[in-house]
């Protein structure tokens, strides 16, 4: 597994990136993977190689480089101490829509000039904060987007005006919605709203929800649960398979 890392300019400054790729010849189709809102740590980092490892140049970026060299948290008590707790969400809430987007673009550029990366049409996956990440830059920079993948991902659909489920219109990717059990932040009726929009839009889509808890996929997350993780490589790789390959 070949991996580097390297660092994007975009608008807002320079963005620490990792570049995962297979071993053999490529190029290869390009993914961006979206962190949870503890950001990029060791997890991730595997998850990314995991991913590579199927046929896929990975981009795992640091969504917080705004903050400079921020502390990375222990996701064992990140929600329940109070202060990191608040460091985490305050960090979380610099992530605006705005940002996502432009950041995205600059990641696109970033694979379309990588030597390892073939393609103009990227896939871009995440997890909680990030599955949000994904569907938004599907809607927002939809040229660049062949497949947006969204595990746990919550706040898809809100009463604001941007809310994500809204940019469905715009959409020209594969989207992939796996929301967790009795999770607050995406619901069964918020699912239903984001299926209709998809459907009316459209978009081929698929919104299911996996017998497990909020964070299912992330091994470092409490709530991991080895079963859905399992399954949710396996809808990764059928939906990316689908959509960036030959």
């Amino acid at each position: 597994m070949a991996h580097v890392s390297d660092t994007i300019t975009t608008p807002d400054g320079s963005c620490p990136v990792q570049l995962f790729t297979p071993d053999g010849p490529g190029p290869w189709p390009g993914v961006v993977m979206y962190p949870d809102a503890g950001g990029v740590r060791q997890t991730f980092a595997e998850m990314a190689a995991e991913l590579a490892g199927s046929g896929y140049a990975v981009l795992l970026p640091d969504v917080y480089y705004r903050h400079g060299d921020w502390a990375p948290f222990d996701m064992a008590t990140a929600f329940s101490d109070a202060k990191q707790r608040g460091r985490l969400m305050s960090m979380l809430g610099s992530v605006t829509f705005d940002r996502a987007a432009t950041d995205a673009a600059a990641f696109f550029d970033y694979l379309a000039g990588r030597p390892e990366v073939r393609g103009e049409k990227f896939g871009v996956c995440g997890y909680c904060m990030g599955g949000r990440i994904s569907v938004v830059v599907a809607g927002r920079v939809p040229e660049r987007v062949a497949a947006a993948a969204s595990f746990h991902g919550g706040g898809l659909v809100t009463d604001a005006p941007d809310s994500p489920h809204l940019l469905a219109e715009k959409m020209r990717a594969t989207i992939y919605i796996a929301g967790a059990e009795n999770d607050g932040s995406f619901t069964k009726k918020q699912a239903a709203i984001l299926d209709e929009a998809l459907t009316s839009a459209g978009v081929e889509h698929t919104v299911e929800f996996y017998p497990a808890q909020h964070g299912f996929a992330v091994p470092d997350n409490p709530p991991y649960d080895a079963d859905a993780a399992a399954r949710h490589w396996a809808a990764l790789r059928r939906v990316f398979g689908a959509a960036l390959r030959d």
